[in-house]
């Protein structure tokens, strides 16, 4: 990513969007049974510091705790999985990479709790396919 390339993320409906004004962490696959069901397959996720996240469309930012250590933000127009934030590291967000207009200049670089990814997981010995 280039001096100049500041990244930018949305929900669906536009409602909710944000800049990076720092730097992104590689994204991490969380297949938790938590992220699973809050993303509908597993969590695809980059981070940054808080200080560096500039939002619009506060006000439609839900956050969903279902337990202490964790949080989950969407947003409450079209329901698009946004944000998570862990109870013990309040300084930074980690931001569904799904959300991020590419180029993301981007990497997967690790995968988490993959004793809790579903049967159906996607392996990358099946054929790929482009759709229009």
């Amino acid at each position: 990513m280039s001096e100049n390339d500041v990244p930018t993320g949305r929900c669906l409906c536009g409602g909710v969007s944000f800049t990076v004004a720092g730097p992104l962490r590689g994204v991490v696959n969380c297949h938790c049974h938590r992220c699973r069901r809050w993303t509908g397959h597993h969590m695809a996720a980059t981070s940054a510091a808080v200080d560096d996240i500039e939002l619009e469309g506060q006000g439609l930012l839900v956050w969903y705790r279902p337990v202490e250590h964790a949080s989950y933000g969407f947003c409450r127009e079209c329901g698009s999985s946004l944000f998570w934030r862990a109870g013990d590291q309040p300084e930074r967000w980690s931001i569904c990479a799904g959300t991020l207009d590419p180029p993301t200049h981007l990497a997967t670089t690790e995968a988490w709790w993959v004793s809790e990814a579903s049967d159906y997981h996607v392996r990358p010995d099946l054929p790929e396919y482009e759709t229009e």
